[in-house]
């Protein structure tokens, strides 16, 4: 059984987010579509090792011409000299306008992938199959593609929507389960944002989708699709509504910035998970939010195996931190703004021209 959630609104061509179970196997017939010439998929050598070959299959067996492009696994690959070395073997395979990209893997893929089309003859078809949960309920959909530069993540980018979505649950099986636990951090950041009742269901019968239950992540991805689709249908470029998906993550890309975005410090998740338990305590401490909602937050968090206060990352400067928030892509004139919360679903934007209480929330929290 799958299940179809559109995304449509904006000035793009509307799309669907296909959930279900073996999904792989169905690729061929739903690229085929969109496939008017040939594909290249691109993928890291992990999962190249792992789907690539069964993703060519199906694609060959549908008339599809395809090959595969692999990139090195890691955050590293979200790099100008990555991408270039990506545009280069891609000119080198001859695709033309009317050819796709298909982007097998996690948001890494998905983010390098999704720009290299866009960037591409200024511009070609591109589908996600999100390998990662994180991919499949978060980056996947909505057309953020970037790389990062040493000042900071996700700095350099387009917006280039997918034209297609597969979400197939049955390769979530391969995850490891630091990677597992950091796609429930954004599934939770969902009902965080704007759903309590989602977010209660995931502290109590849906908590085993953390640990790969298979029926508790169906459910979980898709209700996270509807919610990310209806948000990026109303503001697909972060004008308004959109910038509440950025919750725990002006934190998070803090923190992922002072280790130098190693994965194996902090997966993205975890810190997107910090980022939201800080970003409800500061919401308490600003006088926004009621301390118990912040507690539960923290121990829903915990009980998933995410980190929840920042001596758990490591050691870290307040000023330093502090400078990584102004340098956020998210920021403006200087200012800092941050996804603050009156409460679990009730997510609101907040804009601080003086760092101060920032600045001494960081030092309650344990910055130097």
């Amino acid at each position: 059984m799958t299940t179809v959630v559109p995304v449509s609104g904006g000035d793009f061509a509307p799309y669907d987010v296909v959930v279900g179970r073996g999904l792989l196997a169905e690729a061929g017939t739903r690229i085929a579509p969109f496939a008017r010439g040939r594909t290249v998929i691109v993928s890291d050598e992990t999962v190249a090792a792992l789907h690539g070959p069964a993703l060519k299959a199906v694609l060959d067996a549908a008339g599809i011409r395809t090959e595969i492009v692999a990139v090195p696994a890691g955050e590293g690959s979200k790099s100008f000299a990555e991408l270039e070395r990506l545009m280069d073997r891609l000119l080198a395979t001859g695709l033309d306008r009317k050819d796709v990209i298909v982007a097998l893997g996690g948001g890494v893929v998905g983010d390098l992938a999704g720009l290299a089309a866009a960037l591409y003859m200024r511009g070609i078809d591109f589908v996600q199959v999100p390998t990662t949960l994180l991919a499949q309920v978060d980056s996947s959909v909505g057309g953020k593609t970037a790389i990062d530069t040493p000042r900071g993540k996700n700095l350099v980018g387009a917006f280039h929507q997918p034209r297609l979505v597969l979400a197939d649950i049955d390769v979530l099986a391969t995850l490891p389960p630091v990677q597992l636990r950091s796609g429930w951090a954004e599934v939770l950041k969902h009902g965080l944002i704007c759903d309590a009742p989602f977010f209660d269901w995931l502290a109590g019968e849906g908590a085993s989708g953390a640990t790969g239950d298979a029926a508790a992540l169906t459910r979980a991805v898709i209700r996270s699709v509807e919610i990310k689709s209806a948000i990026v249908g109303e503001d697909e470029r972060e004008a308004g509504r959109r910038a509440l998906l950025n919750l725990g993550h002006t934190f998070g890309h803090a923190i992922e910035a002072e280790l130098g975005f190693e994965e194996a410090a902090l997966a993205h998740g975890e810190a997107v998970a910090l980022g939201c338990c800080m970003a409800f305590r500061f919401s308490v401490a600003q006088g926004l939010c009621a301390a118990p909602e912040a507690e539960r937050v923290e121990a829903v968090v915990a009980a998933a195996g995410l980190p929840t206060r920042l001596a758990q990352a490591g050691v870290f400067s307040a000023e330093a931190l502090l400078a990584r928030m102004a340098g956020d892509k998210k920021a403006e004139g200087g200012g800092i703004t941050l996804i603050l919360a009156h409460g679990i679903g009730q997510a609101f934007t907040r804009r601080f021209e003086d760092p101060t209480p920032i600045r001494a929330f960081l030092i309650e929290e344990g910055a130097g």
